[in-house]
């Protein structure tokens, strides 16, 4: 039987598509060609930096038809409500960053989830990456790795940033501003040993593109001279470690936490983990030193 629709129902209105493209990172002629006829032919662009946007349709030959507007770290909030809107009207809109793929330490998250919320169609015109090109260029292990982004500014939430990830086993990528390097650097070989291997990719795809690997610690010495232009920082995953059976030093290591502020529970689990031992196992030579501590002198290696 074939359904009539009733007379007046008007049919929904197609939404729109958002696209987020990937830029290049440096060399322009590296833009990957959907670029240009996305440019061109999008509703609505929406662009980190105008400016360079400019530049960039300019170096591509390519002229915008749609609108363009900002959409940049100071108001992505606001903007973000915007271009939904629109979007659900039916446009076409293309967002841009300065350089790689939007939402890679750069503005695109909050619009891409909030299209999600409504149901609206999110592509993707591939591009460079900074995060992919300086892996590969590192010399490092590439099966597994996480990205980082940038580390915290002030230097006692780096280091407690970086004490989170120490005993990271995958490869770990990381951005950073010229004039934090040797700062960063000198805070990862204080955190990670002065020997772990890293690299250090300056400029990629530019004129003077550099790679410099080693450990840590010469890293850390060769930065303190001042290294100009686009950082990216990639570091070896922490080496395999034995476990640690010893139930004295287990017992030690969550005393420690304990004095921390970490709950019993939380801190035997945390130990376990490192360790590379059974929560189990923790958790009786906690028992064992409690029961030692009530039943003898106390020595200072017992808990409370």
């Amino acid at each position: 039987m074939t359904t009539v629709p009733s007379r007046g129902t008007a049919p929904a209105a197609p939404t729109g598509v958002l696209v987020l493209a990937g830029t290049p990172i440096g060399d322009t002629s590296d833009a990957p060609p959907r670029l240009a006829s996305e440019l061109a032919g999008a509703d609505v662009v929406a662009a980190e930096d105008t400016r360079r946007l400019r530049r960039l349709t300019q170096a591509l030959g390519v002229q915008t038809t749609g609108r363009v507007v900002s959409y940049f770290e100071g108001n992505e909030s606001a903007r973000t409500p915007e271009l939904v809107e629109a979007l659900a009207d039916g446009a076409r809109v293309l967002l841009v960053t300065d350089a790689g793929m939007p939402s890679v330490s750069d503005p695109g998250y909050r619009l891409v989830a909030a299209a999600v919320e409504r149901d609206i169609k999110v592509t993707a015109v591939p591009g460079p990456s900074a995060v992919l090109t300086a892996l590969a260029l590192s010399g490092l292990p590439v099966d597994r790795f996480c990205f980082e982004g940038f580390l915290p500014r002030k230097a006692g939430e780096r280091l407690a940033r970086l004490r989170e990830v120490a005993e990271e086993r995958r490869t770990l990528v990381y951005f950073e501003a010229p004039h934090r390097l040797d700062d960063t650097l000198a805070a990862m070989a204080e955190v990670f040993g002065a020997g772990r291997r890293a690299a250090v990719c300056r400029e990629l795809t530019k004129t003077y593109e550099e790679v410099k690997r080693g450990g840590l610690g010469d890293l850390a010495v060769w930065a303190a001279d001042g290294v100009r232009g686009e950082i990216t920082v990639v570091v070896d995953g922490a080496p395999e470690r034995a476990p640690v059976t010893d139930p004295e030093e287990l017992v030690r290591r969550v005393r420690v936490r304990e004095e921390a502020g970490e709950r019993r529970k939380e801190a035997i689990a945390a130990v376990a983990a490192e360790a590379g031992v059974p929560k189990r196992e923790v958790f009786d030579a906690v028992v064992a030193a409690k029961n030692a501590a009530r039943t003898g002198p106390q020595d200072g290696k017992g808990l409370s």
